[in-house]
């Protein structure tokens, strides 16, 4: 287990051989959490000389976010901006993702943490998605599809492209392939289950077809944020109470950050698994194989094809 002033060293020193001049970042879920943890450190790492895109629901939060980056004084080639953008329809991810190519042709790095946590049962969007499910797998799996192009650009100019999708990488279990989107089997348990067995297979596929980019799913592990005294759920808001207690013993997202960048900066073209220290996990409780990747895929295509 690497230790957090190693990790930190490792991280700067990454940055600051990026190829890319300045980097482009795209953060979604970048309001609060970890999302927000990997903007700010992002911005450490790179003393705020870069392209960084925070893609979020929250305005407020994001322009005191950005409001407190480091602001280079020698140049005038970076950008610290916001992409409003509520993640539970993919009209809205489409929406977001020509907002983001019509600024940068070119993204490094596609970061996605946003989270939905709620004790409710299957709650329909009006694309008919379960709203957990949306926000968890369908809209980064839309993500990563509407920018692809530019993250294709970085990779062919020689510059770092990598995705990561930060949520329960080793945390799945089997998939329903006679049932994917859960709209006759959902229940908290299965949903819980499945979505990231779903990130797996989709970061496996992605990179299955785009050769010398990188796709990770991440878990971060217990991260003391603001997600569940945020939920809808009265049983999960009560549960952050215990949190703020335990905090001393929580890594803070601040913390998480780091670890998450050391897992994206330390694998390279492919696909991996990262734990909560940024280290790969390999096939540790991993599901899946190659017909139920390519069902997956056939799905989540026709599912997220939404027009505007």
């Amino acid at each position: 287990m690497p230790k957090l002033a190693a990790v930190r060293s490792a991280n700067i020193r990454a940055a600051s051989v990026l190829k890319a001049n300045p980097p482009v970042a795209v953060v979604v879920g970048g309001t609060s959490g970890i999302g927000q943890g990997m903007t700010e450190a992002f911005a450490r790492f790179t003393n705020g000389n870069a392209h960084i895109v925070i893609v979020g629901r929250n305005r407020q939060s994001a322009e005191t976010i950005l409001s407190q980056l480091p602001k280079p004084t020698d140049s005038s080639s970076w950008s610290h901006e916001f992409v409003q953008c509520d993640a539970t329809l993919m009209k809205n991810v489409q929406k977001a993702s020509q907002e983001i190519l019509q600024r940068h042709s070119k993204i490094n790095f596609l970061i996605m943490s946003p989270g939905y946590s709620t004790t409710e049962g299957r709650t329909e969007t009006e694309e008919g998605i379960d709203r957990k499910l949306a926000v968890h797998y369908y809209a980064r799996w839309k993500f990563i599809d509407q920018l692809l192009p530019a993250l294709k650009n970085a990779n062919n100019s020689g510059e770092e492209s990598k995705v990561m999708s930060v949520f329960a990488a080793g945390a799945g279990g089997e998939i329903n392939v006679d049932d994917l989107g859960l709209v006759k089997t959902f229940s908290l348990k299965n949903a819980a289950l499945q979505a990231p067995t779903y990130n797996d297979l989709m970061a496996e596929e992605y990179a299955s077809r785009n050769p010398g980019l990188t796709f990770i799913h991440s878990i971060p592990g217990f991260v003391n944020t603001n997600l569940a005294s945020n939920s809808p759920s009265a049983s999960i808001r009560a549960f952050a109470f215990l949190m703020d207690i335990m905090s001393p013993l929580i890594t803070t997202q601040d913390e998480c950050g780091e670890y998450m960048w050391n897992g994206v900066f330390q694998h390279t073209s492919g696909v991996f698994r990262t734990d909560s220290h940024g280290e790969n996990m390999h096939n540790k409780r991993y599901y899946g194989n190659e017909d139920q990747r390519r069902r997956l895929w056939e799905h989540t295509s026709k599912v997220t094809n939404v027009p505007l």
